[in-house]
Formats: structure tokens, C-alpha cells, sequence
């Protein structure tokens, strides 16, 4: 009978792990997985086969920078096998207090180390009847066109310019769009 080797509950668990990239970010437009999201579908494979995960989380500066670290261990008891992923933290980030911007960080970590221990890519799911499907652009509402006007009023335009082609917006918020975006440039 052929000796069992330790780390084959890893070996099982990376191959039966689905985490779906439920979560949509209407901005972008492309979906994504959390780490809430990897925990939730781990959890139940890692009760099959007797193991358990712990996340832990330390910060340093490294050149000037601070650095969030976050190593996510799983164990069979005996042994263990951890990966580590790092995020900097910029504690002056525009919009968010100093807690946020840990947090962000502690989260793209997190996400990070566990997508890397349990092999997560980003391929569509198998019985997806709809991966060869177009997909249509979303009509731009006013939130978005908003947002968009506010982007380019703080010096963001670039980000402006990217996200427009994800949209099917009307004559006029294209014309007031690009006007907009040729005065920043010849600021």
C-alpha cells in the first residue's frame, strides 16, 4: 500500500477549491474574488480533510515604505505549509483614515497569499454556457457620469480615458467627456 504523504490534503484541496469571483466592481466593470469570498469556499474542505488555516499579519518598513504582510499557514496538525504576500500601506491616502488604509491593505494581502497557497486563477468556470458570449457595455448612468466629471475635475482624467470604452453613454456625456478631458491634458 502506497505511503500517504502529509501535504496531499493541500494537493486535494487546491483541486477541489472553487472560489467564483462573485463580487462586481460597477466603476471598473470586472468581477473579482475577496478573501471573504476564498475563506467562505475553503472552509468546508478544510473540515473534509482535517486541516485548518491561520492568517497572521505583521507590518515593517522596507525603504522608506510600510509594508503589510500577511502569511496565511495550513496544517494537518503535524505539518505545516504557509505563503506570504505583501500590500504597502499609504496611511495618507486620499479618502480613507488611517485604519481604511490598513485595512485595504490587510485585505489585497490576504486575498493575495491565499489565491497563491491554494492555486487560484482566473479562468472561467467549466460549465459556463456563456464564456464565448459578447458582452455589451453597460449604459453610463449618472452616477457614473458624475464621478467620472469629478475624476477629471481632481487631476484623475487617465483613469477617465480607461474606464469611457467600458460604457455605451449618450452623444453629449462623450462630447462633455472628451472636451473636458483635452482641457486637463493642456493645463
Amino acid at each position: 500500500m502506497k505511503e500517504e504523504i502529509k501535504q496531499d490534503y493541500l494537493i486535494a484541496i487546491q483541486s477541489e477549491l472553487k472560489a467564483p469571483k462573485n463580487q462586481f466592481n460597477s466603476f471598473g466593470k470586472y468581477k473579482y474574488r475577496s478573501a471573504e469570498d476564498i475563506l467562505e469556499a475553503v472552509k468546508p474542505l478544510l473540515k473534509k480533510y482535517n486541516c485548518y488555516l491561520t492568517i497572521t499579519e505583521t507590518t515593517q518598513e522596507i525603504a522608506g515604505y510600510l509594508v503589510l504582510t500577511s502569511k496565511v499557514s495550513i496544517s494537518d496538525g503535524e505539518k505545516s505549509i504557509f505563503v506570504e504576500a505583501q500590500a504597502g500601506i499609504n496611511p495618507n491616502r486620499k479618502g480613507m483614515d488611517i485604519a481604511q488604509s490598513f485595512g485595504s491593505s490587510s485585505s489585497y494581502a490576504k486575498k493575495y497569499a491565499l489565491g497563491n497557497l491554494f492555486l487560484l486563477d482566473d479562468t472561467k468556470d467549466s460549465d459556463s454556457n456563456r464564456v464565448n458570449e459578447p458582452i455589451s457595455k453597460p449604459e453610463m448612468t449618472t452616477d457614473i457620469y458624475n464621478i467620472m466629471l469629478e475624476f477629471i475635475n481632481t487631476g484623475k482624467g487617465s483613469a477617465v480615458m480607461s474606464k469611457m470604452r467600458n460604457y455605451s453613454m449618450s452623444e453629449k456625456q462623450e462630447r462633455t467627456l472628451m472636451r473636458m478631458l483635452k482641457q486637463e491634458i493642456n493645463k
